[in-house]
């Protein structure tokens, strides 16, 4: 039964990717840090000059991408997808052994179905992003974290689900920089559940471990970036940018007082230092009525002439951010943020199909419509599964996944350009949790020993 289930997600993962989903750009710039470190040995982009370094991605997924380029072929980018299908569905299993030791079997038939079967989860194993191998560092830290908790609550050796976590925790942080996210949350975890069973000081002993290891990882990366740029930055930048460029903080803090919705990104930030920006496509809750739009307006234009922010123009924008909260303070620091989040979990995730951005004008895309209203409901069922699995009270490890989903949230919140792809790396909490809701409180179920 297991292989059959396993069998049906690798198909459906290898139809994502014999007939492809939309790429990002991102992908192009992975593609081209891997072969220049490996062919060149620069990490960063060519110019006129040759290559120059870079540190606006942090080397993981180029590290990956590297390595199946050198036993491949250069660009083969259907390995790597077919690569990350593989690792995807032995996330999937992780999930299902986790739900059947620490729940039920049924828990873990329910969640194993969930997980092989989700569409979200599989079309991201055909894109060359980091959300795929990010998604299955989640589901090895779950499964890692379960199987360390028994050998310490059974006072066995703790080294090899020890070392599943910690790499679990390391390539996550290496792959992206909100990464960190997932060693704060399971060391918490990890600190919250050995202190019963151990006392207090094995379990900080535990956590603190865990943790200095998946960090060790970075040292060399830190170094390198001193030693190039002069700077100490272990992670990578915010904005994306190298020491020394500039970077647009006035129209950043701009579009956090008005922007929600992922059509904001697409039709506004997207556009920012190279296309226009349309005036009509800004929501009216951007500025109050009178002088503030009247601002906006001159601003937007000044910036129309040459499709480019200089530090003056840049300026007037930090000027319209602060006046905008100065007299909106509640709906800047709260309002705005909580907004921002329920786009990023609620929207259809219709990023990764071809289906228009505006997929509720049914009358100029009716299938695409249909098609997006279908991904929506399954969405939202798979939200509403996990919300009542936790509600159960059944779900393991609920400490460590209620917090890694709390300050994925709370760091979401800051952001000015959301995007539905930012929630993905929660969704193998979603699908242990849907998999705990719909098992029910039948024979052979009972409370998870960690919750």
């Amino acid at each position: 039964m297991v292989a059959a289930l396993l069998a049906a997600g690798l198909a459906l993962r290898v139809f994502f990717i014999a007939h492809g989903v939309s790429q990002d750009d991102d992908t192009d710039i992975y593609q081209e840090l891997a072969r220049n470190w490996f062919h060149h040995g620069v990490y960063g982009f060519s110019g006129g000059n040759g290559i120059d370094p870079t540190l606006i991605r942090l080397p993981g997924y180029p590290l990956f991408l590297g390595i199946v380029f050198s036993i491949f072929g250069d660009g083969h980018m259907r390995m790597a997808e077919l690569l990350q299908a593989l690792l995807d569905l032995c996330g999937c299993w992780l999930i299902f052994d986790t739900a059947r030791r620490e729940v039920s079997p049924r828990a873990g038939w329910a969640a194993l179905t969930l997980a092989v079967l989700c569409p979200f989860t599989a079309g991201y194993t055909a894109s060359g992003m980091t959300e795929s191998l990010s998604i299955s560092c989640v589901a090895l830290a779950i499964g890692s974290m379960a199987r360390l908790l028994r050998a310490v609550r059974a006072n066995q050796s703790t080294m090899l689900p020890m070392t599943g976590l910690v790499l679990a925790l390391a390539c996550a942080i290496l792959l992206r920089p909100d990464g960190v996210l997932l060693p704060a949350a399971f060391c918490t975890g990890l600190l919250w559940y050995a202190k019963r069973d151990v006392g207090s000081t094995r379990g900080l002993r535990l956590a603190v471990l865990a943790g200095v290891l998946a960090m060790l990882p970075l040292a060399p990366w830190t170094i390198r970036n001193y030693r190039v740029f002069h700077v100490f930055e272990p992670l990578a930048p915010r904005n994306a940018n190298n020491p020394g460029e500039f970077v647009p903080n006035g129209f950043h803090r701009w579009m956090r007082t008005w922007s929600i919705e992922f059509v904001n990104t697409g039709t506004v930030a997207w556009n920012m230092g190279s296309d226009p920006i349309d005036l009509d496509v800004i929501p009216a809750r951007a500025c109050d009525p009178g002088p503030e739009c009247r601002e906006m307006a001159a601003v937007i234009a000044a910036y129309n002439v040459h499709n480019a922010i200089t530090p003056e123009l840049d300026a007037r924008f930090e000027a319209l951010a602060a006046e905008h909260i100065r007299k909106h303070p509640l709906e800047y620091y709260v309002e705005m943020p909580v907004l921002r989040v329920l786009d990023m979990w609620l929207r259809p995730r219709t990023e990764l199909f071809d289906i228009d951005v505006f997929w509720w004008r049914i009358g100029e895309h009716p299938m695409g419509s249909g098609i997006a209203v279908g991904l929506g409901a399954l969405n939202l069922g798979y939200l509403v599964l996990a919300v009542g699995g936790f509600r159960t009270r059944r779900v393991p490890l609920a400490v460590a996944l209620l917090l890694y989903v709390l300050l994925r949230c709370i760091v979401l919140g800051t952001l000015e350009s959301p995007e539905q792809r930012y929630t993905m790396e929660a969704f193998p909490i979603l699908l242990l949790a849907g998999g705990c809701a719909l098992a029910g409180k039948g024979r052979g179920s009972e409370a998870p020993s960690f919750r």
